[in-house]
């Protein structure tokens, strides 16, 4: 596995897919028959998890311990690492890193590093921000992914790679990933079936070892995968990108609105806490005059009033094709008070990163180039018609 070496650019070729699966994607239980099939020791199997997962290793050729005739059928049957090639960006004094990270089919995805000194009472955390999609189909027009739209879902091990880039980063710092979030390039569930197999590879003791309380999974709104989800009752938290309450403007704000309207999506999310006794998290990326107005605040405070709920308010990382700009800290103040006025708690988020770029889709954007003036003043254009007949509308 690349170590994360700090270039200017990567590069975006297309080879073609590599037909072996991912390592990081095979259960214990397969990996031991397929030690069996080869006629060695269980014993083997073992001693690959323990590279693979505790190690971190990202080459057949790193299992020193393993006979040479082990390696090589490895090495034939599986892609130890599914990454090809990463480049790596520092922020924040170092306490951010981003990573663009190519596929083995050219696809470019992105992964977020983030580093919390300990606080108070508060541990030290390290968490990583993954992603589950190259591209995105939603088109939520923030989103610099949205500008990039879908290319594929990721594999199982393309998902979970990303943390092993990350945990063997960190481990040379001394350091260890505390916490997991699903809310990088991609809808996590619309890809539902790969994005849990990856949540519980990264939570079985067997494997990555991380607590199912540690793993966050993000939505724009897909009722059907969360309530998938409450069917499972993990322990992951579940995130829901609300963005706005008032149908009308979400319907601008998160395309996907129109098919799962968001008083659906709150319902689902309620079940799921009611289920699995866990707060939801809310995200709601704050635009200037767009959705951080009191009739805003108040439908918002209306939608969660009472539920087993808790809002992040995340200034918006400007892209290319809005002129949308953050809201200022005073509209997100008082956009706070009215939350927690109403009982519905509430937390106020720094963006981390910015510097380098550390919103969804933005680094995979630039490697992919600008897009043309025209294309972008057409789709400012036209999000200011929508957001402004929105706006026009009651909740």
């Amino acid at each position: 596995m690349p170590a994360g070496r700090d270039l200017p650019t990567i590069a975006i070729s297309a080879p073609d897919a590599d037909p072996r699966p991912g390592l990081s994607g095979v259960r214990s239980d397969a990996l031991v028959a397929w030690a069996e099939s080869l006629h060695v020791p269980p014993y083997r199997a073992r001693q690959i998890a323990d590279f693979h997962w505790g190690r971190h290793a990202g080459a057949a050729a790193e299992m020193h311990t393993l006979p040479a005739s082990v390696r090589a059928a490895l090495e034939r049957d599986f892609q130890v690492d599914t990454l090809a090639d990463t480049v790596v960006r520092p922020a924040d004094g170092g306490l951010t890193e981003k990573a663009l990270h190519r596929l083995g089919d050219g696809r470019l995805v992105e992964s977020v590093l983030m580093r919390y000194p300990s606080r108070g009472r508060r541990r030290e955390r390290t968490t990583v921000c993954i992603s589950s999609q190259a591209g995105c189909a939603v088109g939520c027009p923030f989103c610099a992914t949205g500008e990039l739209g879908f290319g594929r879902d990721l594999s199982v091990a393309e998902i979970v790679d990303q943390v092993r880039f990350w945990a063997r980063r960190v481990t040379e710092e001394g350091r260890r990933i505390t916490n997991v979030v699903f809310m990088g390039m991609g809808e996590p569930l619309l890809n539902a079936d790969a994005v849990v197999e990856a949540a519980y590879a990264l939570t079985d003791p067997l494997r990555f070892g991380l607590g199912a309380r540690h793993v966050t999974l993000s939505t724009s709104g897909v009722v059907p995968g969360i309530e998938r989800l409450t069917a499972l009752r993990p322990a992951w938290t579940l995130a829901v990108s609300l963005h706005a309450a008032r149908g009308g403007l979400r319907d601008v704000l998160v395309p996907l609105n129109r098919r799962y309207p968001v008083t659906d999506v709150v319902d689902a999310a309620s079940a799921y806490a009611d289920a699995t006794g866990r707060r939801v998290s809310y995200e709601y990326v704050m635009i200037d005059g767009i959705n951080d107005t009191p009739a805003d605040a108040d439908a918002v405070s209306a939608l969660l009033r009472g539920r087993l709920a808790h809002v992040n308010l995340i200034p918006m990382n400007p892209v290319a094709h809005t002129a949308w700009r953050p809201s200022t800290p005073a509209r997100v103040a008082t956009f706070a008070d009215v939350l927690r006025l109403s009982g519905v708690p509430v937390t106020v988020r720094r963006n981390r990163g910015e510097e380098i770029g550390a919103a969804c889709g933005q680094l995979a954007a630039e490697q992919a180039g600008e897009p043309a003036s025209e294309a972008v003043r057409r789709r400012r254009d036209r999000l200011e018609r929508e957001g402004a007949a929105s706006l026009s509308r009651r909740p």
